[in-house]
């Protein structure tokens, strides 16, 4: 039988590392940390689920209803999973016909024997036996290791297929089919070794963000650096936080207030958060009580350690009548990683990109308790399968009519800096 306990800690930093490597060891492992930052949203500072006692996958069919059967089954305890990018094939009428050389799966969600919780300096931990947990934790020997990257990172897209690409979505706005769509480019390496804890710890160091995610589930990793959140649920509120803006920092204070600036004079970042804001307050309209969504704050200027990110927060009264997963559904997948109208620029996405999105523009998350969820928007993620060695990130950004094909281009780069970073190596 499992039980709740909590434990006072001398240092949090030292404690989610060692967790972190404890965790490691068991097959199924979330780990999701919101380094530091919080907001009045925020449930905890880091959550730490292992080893399954029940677990779901998804590859086809009704994959959103068997998750709310999934979690109503399971009532009592966070339930961490994810849901990938291709979900919406189910939810619209969309088809993908890339490769799938990653192999996850639509959906995957876990039952955990041991659940730990960190708010401040109190340890949450429920298992059978939570203080064996905790004293475990504190004597396990942490050690920094080598990433262990052996590869070398290719482009599925030449920078002139990309100039292609992003022509060809330019042809579509300027024919009236879209007015923006995020355009996404992959980079990847095959038959590559990989140490993911080793990596994960070096991605969170570079890029430390309030949506970060350790996940292993049969061999199978996700090394997330996420700082968007995608949907949350609060008692009876929902909460969606696009991220439409992306500036490198600057080298001194005074060249970050410019550059903060500069994002706040621009047109095109402001028309292009606009848009997708606009898209949001359509999509949480389908589960609202009817005049209760709210654009509270528009255009805040969010400064991480590698970029600045021009975040919008939408919220709404949850209409008591739709599930959880139905609300899901009738967002699903984030609009800041689609375009507008929404559908059209999924379908124009799988026409024009040159792979499959994956988990990547997914969201990993969990289901809470208390009737609660959060997700984020998979995007400065890497993503491993150990079996067959494949190593896969990608990274994109908005096109409008206002749009610079260089610009765009470099912007890729630049958000792919810090996964680079971890695996100390370029594009080849």
């Amino acid at each position: 039988m499992r039980v709740e306990d909590n434990f006072v800690i001398d240092s949090t930093n030292n404690f989610h590392q060692k967790a972190l490597q404890w965790a490691a060891q068991f097959d199924e492992v979330a780990y999701l940390h919101s380094n530091g930052h919080s907001d009045q949203w925020s449930a905890f500072d880091c959550l730490i689920a292992v080893k399954a006692t029940s677990s779901y996958t998804s590859t086809s069919g009704n994959t959103l209803q068997d998750v709310q059967k999934y979690i109503d089954t399971y009532p009592d305890t966070y339930i961490p999973g994810f849901f990938s990018y291709d979900l919406k094939n189910e939810i619209e009428e969309l088809e993908t016909h890339h490769d799938d050389p990653l192999g996850f799966p639509l959906a995957y969600f876990f039952v955990p024997a041991v659940t730990i919780k960190t708010i401040g300096n109190t340890v949450w931990i429920t298992a059978e036996n939570p203080a064996q947990i905790y004293q475990t934790i504190l004597d396990f020997t942490w050690q920094t290791g080598s990433v262990g990257f052996d590869g070398q990172i290719q482009t599925r897209w030449s920078k002139a297929e990309y100039m292609l690409a992003f022509n060809k979505m330019q042809d579509h706005i300027q024919r009236g089919d879209i007015y923006e769509v995020n355009l996404c480019q992959e980079f990847y390496a095959d038959q590559v070794n990989l140490n993911p804890v080793a990596a994960f710890e070096k991605l969170n160091s570079i890029s430390p963000t309030p949506f970060a995610a350790f996940f292993k589930f049969n061999k199978n990793y996700i090394l997330s650096a996420s700082p968007e959140r995608f949907l949350a649920k609060r008692n009876q509120q929902l909460i969606s936080q696009p991220i439409k803006g992306t500036a490198k920092r600057g080298k001194t204070a005074e060249e970050d207030q410019k550059i903060v600036q500069g994002m706040l004079n621009s047109t095109k970042e402001i028309a292009e958060n606009v848009m997708i804001v606009d898209l949001v307050r359509n999509d949480l309209t389908k589960s609202a009580v009817p005049k209760s969504v709210k654009a509270d704050r528009l255009f805040e200027i969010q400064t991480f350690k590698l970029v600045h990110q021009m975040i919008s927060t939408i919220t709404c009264e949850i209409d008591e009548k739709v599930a959880d997963v139905e609300v899901i559904k009738n967002t699903f997948p984030a609009g800041s990683m689609t375009g507008a109208p929404k559908i059209a620029a999924m379908q124009i996405c799988d026409q024009v990109e040159a792979t499959r999105r994956s988990l990547y523009a997914g969201s990993i998350g969990y289901f809470g308790p208390e009737g609660d969820f959060d997700f984020n928007v998979v995007i400065r993620t890497i993503l491993y399968n150990a079996q067959s060695k494949y190593l896969s990130f990608q990274t994109g950004g908005a096109i409008t009519v206002q749009a610079n094909a260089e610009d765009e281009y470099q912007e890729c780069l630049l958000k792919a800096n810090g996964m680079l970073q971890v695996l100390d190596t370029h594009i080849q």
